[in-house]
C-alpha cells in the first residue's frame, strides 16, 4: 500500500487561502448578478394568489421594465420619489417586474407585485398586495437571510404595514417599529423595499389618477 504524505509551505498555505478568498468572492458576485437579473416572481402564483385571496378565479401577469415604459428619465423619476440611488447590479433599468392582476371573473379586484432588496446576509423579496388604488392589503417575505429572520416573518411585524400607501412612505407616516435585536439595517432596508414596491406599482401599473387617490 503507497501512502502520500503532502506538507505545505507557509507561503503555499498563504496562496491556498488567497485562491480560495477569491473563489468565494466571485461565488458572492456571480449570485448577486443573478439575483439582479430578473425581478421577483411569486415562486408559486397558483397557490399564493389563492392564498391571498380564496375568492379569486384567475390571475394575469404583466412584465414591464422602466426602460420598456419610460426610460432614463422614468429611472430618474423612481430614483427621486425613493429618495435614493438605485443599484446599478439588481435595480437597473432593464430589469422587468412582475405584476400579478386578480381576477375575479372578467373583473381585476387586486394586484400583486414583488421586488428584491439588498438586505444585511444577502438578497430579500418583498411581496406586497394591493387594492386598485395601492394601498397594502397584505404584505410578506417570500426570501430572506437573516439570523432575527423569524422576528420580520412575524405577522406582528409585517401586519403593520397593512392599510398604507406610497404616500403614508413619502410624508414619513410608517410607524411600524424594528423587530430585531441586532438587524436594524434589514429593518431599513424593508422599508426602503416596500416604499420602492409603491412606486414601481404606481409609475408602471397604476393609471396616474387613480394611482393618487385614496
Amino acid at each position: 500500500m503507497i501512502k502520500y504524505c503532502f506538507s505545505f509551505t507557509t507561503m503555499q498555505i498563504r496562496l491556498i487561502s488567497i485562491a480560495f478568498l477569491l473563489i468565494a468572492g466571485l461565488s458572492f458576485s456571480f449570485s448577486q448578478v443573478a439575483f439582479g437579473a430578473v425581478g421577483c416572481t411569486l415562486n408559486d402564483p397558483d397557490r399564493d394568489v389563492k392564498r391571498l385571496f380564496p375568492e379569486s378565479t384567475g390571475y394575469k401577469t404583466d412584465f414591464i421594465s422602466i426602460k420598456e415604459k419610460g426610460g432614463q428619465l422614468l429611472y430618474e423619476k423612481i430614483e427621486k420619489e425613493l429618495g435614493d440611488k438605485l443599484d446599478s447590479i439588481y435595480e437597473t433599468i432593464d430589469v422587468p417586474y412582475s405584476f400579478y392582476d386578480v381576477l375575479k371573473g372578467k373583473e381585476v379586484i387586486a394586484h400583486i407585485h414583488g421586488v428584491n432588496q439588498k438586505g444585511t446576509y444577502g438578497g430579500m423579496q418583498l411581496i406586497i398586495a394591493t387594492d386598485l388604488k395601492g394601498k397594502i392589503l397584505a404584505f410578506y417575505y417570500q426570501k430572506m437571510s437573516s439570523p432575527e429572520a423569524s422576528k420580520f416573518f412575524d405577522k406582528k411585524f409585517t401586519n403593520q404595514f397593512i392599510g398604507l400607501t406610497l404616500e403614508d412612505f413619502i410624508k414619513g407616516n410608517v410607524s411600524a417599529t424594528d423587530p430585531s435585536s441586532n438587524s436594524h439595517q434589514d429593518f431599513q432596508a424593508t422599508v426602503r423595499g416596500l416604499k420602492k414596491n409603491l412606486i414601481l406599482l404606481k409609475e408602471l401599473k397604476l393609471d396616474d389618477t387613480v394611482s393618487n387617490t385614496k
